[in-house]
């Protein structure tokens, strides 16, 4: 089988600021053990993470298989795998330890593409148990758009294992045109809320809005967008925020949400940078929640795949790559231009 591996001997061409690149090797098929099954990796997808990881900023990643996301088909079961069968379409789960409740030191740490290799490869080993039945509905494509970005919106606007999600009549805010906050807009209209979105482009912001997004605010023409959003809400605020911004974005976000709401912390796509304590005292003046999401559990994303198939809903695909292309890719997705999931056809 060939697959990618991150390695600092090259570099992706046009994406400034990396110190790992991409190489193509090929190795022997591989084999599932007891418990284990073999996954015909169909199509991966791309997440703000691999940029992150190509950059050098976590430490121990040369030699891995990158990339979270994977949907495919099972070919082969090891001894005593109960839960699948050889011919199941399915997604793997980007925590391949977590698979209920919250996040614990047991659980955690093999986390796909970080920890583990990833999805960028024609075959993946997995136990039997990091795997989950993906939507008939959906194409291979569609379905590797689900696991990090999906789940990482499902559990922002479901509240994860602590239930602080959204109700029928709440306000999310969502930001931006990335694959988790499409996912979050999709997912907070299903449960009977309101959206208001940010975006840079009128162009987008029609698109948002054909989603179902009530209100769009294009933050270029508006930087102190929170005034604004306090404004669409008649001063009340927003009950959740889907934060996939970071520094330069939060304390906007602290502005505009309600005394008493939430704010799902999730990215730093507007990049790193230091907040002045002033603006973040307004979290304790209104008691606000802010939680960390790091996507979901298995049992989550059961949970996720059983209501996308139930409302036949589809994700957001800017583009679809062919598998010699994952470096074309890496630079369309790096270049920030897509609406949706950038998708890599293994």
């Amino acid at each position: 089988m060939k697959a990618y591996h991150l390695t600092p001997e090259t570099r992706i061409e046009g994406i400034p600021g990396t110190a790992l690149g991409l190489v193509l090797r090929t190795h022997d098929d591989p084999q599932p053990g007891p418990g284990q099954v073999c996954m015909r990796v169909y199509a991966t997808a791309l997440n703000f993470v691999d940029l992150v990881f190509l950059s050098g900023a976590v430490p121990g990643l040369s030699g891995l298989v990158p990339l979270i996301d994977g949907a495919g088909e099972i070919v082969a079961v090891g001894a005593g795998v109960t839960k699948v069968a050889v011919g199941d379409r399915v997604v793997a789960n980007p925590h391949q330890s977590w698979l209920a409740g919250e996040l614990s030191p047991e659980s955690s740490g093999v986390y796909l593409g970080g920890t583990v290799n990833g999805m960028l490869a024609e075959y993946a080993v997995l136990p039997e148990h990091g795997v989950v039945r993906m939507p008939a509905h959906l194409s291979f494509e569609e379905a590797a758009a689900l696991p990090c970005a999906g789940m990482s919106a499902w559990s922002s606007v479901t509240g994860g294992a602590r239930r602080l999600g959204v109700i029928p009549g709440d306000t999310v805010l969502i930001q931006g045109t990335g694959g988790v906050s499409l996912f979050a807009l999709q997912f907070a209209k299903l449960l009977g809320a309101r959206v208001i979105a940010t975006t840079s482009t009128a162009a987008k912001a029609e698109r948002m809005k054909a989603m179902g997004a009530e209100a769009v605010i294009n933050y270029v023409d508006t930087p102190e967008w929170g005034a604004k959003v306090l404004e669409l809400t008649g001063g009340r605020g927003v009950d959740l925020v889907v934060e996939v911004g970071g520094a330069n974005t939060l304390p906007q976000s602290i502005q505009c949400t309600r005394p008493g709401g939430r704010i799902a912390m999730l990215g730093i796509v507007a990049g790193m940078g230091a907040v002045d304590f002033g603006r973040l005292t307004p979290i304790m003046e209104k008691a606000l929640v802010l939680f960390g999401n790091s996507t979901g559990s298995r049992a989550d994303l059961v949970n996720m795949v059983r209501a996308i198939e139930l409302h036949q809903l589809r994700p957001v695909v800017d583009k679809v790559f062919p598998f010699d292309q994952a470096a074309d890719a890496y630079r369309h997705f790096a270049s920030r231009a897509h609406v949706g999931k950038v998708v890599i056809a293994v």
